[in-house]
């Protein structure tokens, strides 16, 4: 006989595998954070992240009262990719970097922050998370788009984690 799994187990490893990426990092227009969450219509989970002000006063008293939780991760994600090969960024970053330690090449910093793009997609979501924690220090979403406000402390980190791996890839 199969163990049957309680519904709070079921959904306790449902967001385990799909953490919310932005928890604590979008807000509305209003300035209010928003919150993930979720709901389950013919057994399929739509994710969701919803405004405090909303939760707190009710609908139509912000002008963004929630967004699609796949659609605001991948727009976010997309704009991260794009930073990632702005020459000017990874100069940037290369620079911060340095101060750190010395011996980081351009070419280096470059290939590590590159490599990350092709490797997302294969990343665990609980990694992906993490990554987004250490690089976003906010995302304002608004009606006319969002700004992505980025970490450059994480950034930094991030490049030399990238490094780190690549060195260990050639040795």
């Amino acid at each position: 006989m199969e163990d049957e799994v309680s519904p709070r187990t079921r959904a306790s490893n449902t967001r385990a595998q799909t953490p919310a990426l932005l928890k604590g990092l979008l807000f509305g227009p209003d300035g209010a954070a928003f919150s993930p969450t979720h709901t389950r219509k013919g057994g399929r989970l739509y994710r969701y992240y919803v405004s405090q002000t909303v939760l707190r006063h009710g609908s139509g008293t912000t002008e963004i009262s929630c967004v699609t939780a796949g659609e605001i991760e991948a727009a976010v994600i997309d704009q991260l990719r794009i930073v990632f090969r702005q020459p000017e960024f990874v100069a940037g970053t290369w620079k911060a970097a340095r101060a750190h330690a010395d011996d980081i090449t351009e070419a280096a910093a470059r290939a590590a922050l590159r490599q990350l793009d092709p490797l997302w997609d294969k990343l665990f979501p609980a990694e992906q998370a993490r990554i987004v924690t250490l690089l976003v220090e906010r995302v304002d979403i608004g009606t006319d788009g969002l700004n992505v406000r980025l970490r450059v402390d994480g950034l930094v980190g991030l490049a030399r984690e990238m490094l780190a791996e690549r060195i260990g890839e050639v040795a």
